[in-house]
């Protein structure tokens, strides 16, 4: 008679569960030695038992199984970080010719193209952004103007400061500089303020001619103090005649 199916579940007897751990234990071990012998493949069996003792099968031995396995799981890990990052970038993709589309289609209406599907409220927007681009393409037209103007100014001031600077080097190199210097203006002030005070017959004789008579004196070429002598022999005759006038009357 056959063997009846066992159900598969936890073995609550100590005893039973570890009698049936220690057969199948061998029998697992010994079908993958049969397997790796049978198929020419590399074998590998880790078992802990419930107390914490190992058994192990390895056709090939376990550290190069083990290693061997761990690249594998890094390579697929690898493959699929790949198949990852192509999937971002497709959808990526996708997403950038979505928007070029979008935007070669407004770029058509803007130019007054394929307009059928638009309507009242689509062709107003259209419009308030041609009003809006037409505004700043003004203002920018302006204000490259202005700049242009500003620097036709400024090359101009550049060229008369340029030539001012070349006349006053002229200027310097005609009228070379004195030795002695002028006076400051304190001094001269001060030296004027004490002159005030003392002014000789000559000094004011000098005044009267800057006064008046400087002309008749040019035409004359008379000195100075010859016309002050002439101007008080003058004066006293003028004296005399008014006196001898006030007799008569």
């Amino acid at each position: 008679m056959g063997r009846g199916k066992i159900e598969i579940k936890r073995i609550e007897n100590a005893n039973s569960r570890q009698v049936t751990f220690s057969k199948r234990r061998a029998g697992l071990l010994k079908k993958a030695q049969e397997l790796a012998i049978l198929c020419d493949a590399e074998v590998a069996v880790i078992i802990f038992s419930n107390t914490g003792k190992l058994f192990e099968f390895s056709s090939s031995g376990m550290k190069h199984t083990l290693a061997r396995y761990n690249k594998c799981v890094e390579s697929s890990d690898a493959t699929v970080d790949v198949h990852k990052v192509e999937k971002r970038e497709h959808d990526e993709v996708d997403i950038l010719r979505e928007e070029i589309t979008t935007l070669q289609m407004k770029q058509l209406q803007l130019l007054g193209k394929d307009l059928t599907g638009l309507g009242f409220k689509e062709l107003q927007n259209l419009e308030q952004q041609l009003n809006e681009g037409l505004l700043l393409v003004k203002e920018k037209k302006l204000l490259m103007e202005q700049l242009e103007q500003s620097r036709v100014q400024e090359q101009r001031a550049m060229l008369e400061n340029e030539t001012l600077r070349r006349q006053v080097n002229e200027l310097r190199c005609l009228f070379p500089p004195v030795d002695c210097p002028l006076p400051a203006y304190l001094e001269y002030c001060s030296l004027e303020q004490k002159n005030i005070g003392i002014r000789s017959p000559d000094m004011a004789c000098n005044s009267e001619i800057e006064r008046g008579d400087s002309d008749t004196t040019l035409h004359l070429g008379l000195p100075s103090h010859v016309y002050c002598k002439r101007k008080e022999s003058e004066r006293d005759t003028h004296s005399n005649d008014s006196g001898a006038q006030i007799g008569i009357l």
